[in-house]
């Protein structure tokens, strides 16, 4: 009987100290788990990759022949014109710039060069005029165009009366007289991944006794375009 009452006291203790220790066990996951679950660092970086911006002539101005020769004393009128395309990737755009290599007058006799034809208007720094004013001297002037008519720089655009102001691109409308500084005529401010057209035209007008007079020859100005990256 004895030994009976020993086991069942053992026996409880032993289930008592089990179940305490199942109990102790639970409490302790509790408390541990969800530190166990949060412990965990970050770690966050960047990968860059920079494209730089480029610019090219894909096309190229041609040389240009004006359409008809000149009466030399009796007069008239030649037109000429060649096109450019520049390929950018800038985010900005780009501009483009002409500038002669001859100051006073760009179009000067192959044979004579002493002889010319005339800078159209009154000064090489002046803005492009509306229409081609007459003179009694030999001009040569030139116009911009361009395929995104807002590509063309505000000098050369018009509002139906006057340029550098309002915002047409009117063929034949804006004029102006070459020069050797650099004279900006394209102010694109977009990218022209796909490539971006300009039109140059050119004006020869002679009036009918000319003065100074023109001498029998070929007239030839050479120009530069430069196209640059808008920072």
């Amino acid at each position: 009987m004895k030994s009976t009452i020993i086991f069942k006291s053992v026996l409880s203790k032993s289930l008592f100290v089990a179940t305490t220790l199942i109990i102790l066990g639970a409490v302790l996951f509790t408390m541990l788990e969800p530190a166990l679950s949060l412990g965990q660092v970050n770690s966050t970086f960047t990968v860059t990759q920079q494209i730089t911006d480029e610019i090219s002539f894909t096309v190229s101005a041609a040389n240009v022949t004006m359409v008809s020769p000149i009466q030399g004393i009796t007069g008239g009128t030649a037109t000429g014109s060649t096109q450019t395309v520049v390929r950018t990737n800038a985010i900005n755009g780009y501009n483009m710039t002409i500038a002669f290599s001859t100051s006073s007058s760009a179009m000067r006799g192959l044979n004579s060069s002493s002889t010319a034809i005339r800078d159209y208007g009154t000064s090489t720094a002046a803005e492009p005029t509306f229409l081609f004013n007459a003179s009694t001297s030999a001009q040569f002037g030139y116009s911009i165009t361009a395929s995104t008519s807002a590509d063309v720089e505000q000098s050369f655009l018009n509002n139906g009366s006057s340029c550098n102001t309002g915002a047409g691109s009117t063929v034949d409308r804006c004029w102006k007289g070459p020069a050797t500084s650099t004279f900006m005529v394209i102010n694109r401010t977009t990218n022209a991944s796909a490539g971006a057209t300009t039109t140059l035209k050119f004006l020869v007008v002679v009036p009918s006794n000319p003065s100074p007079s023109l001498v029998q020859d070929f007239y030839q100005a050479t120009a530069t375009l430069t196209a640059a990256n808008n920072p």
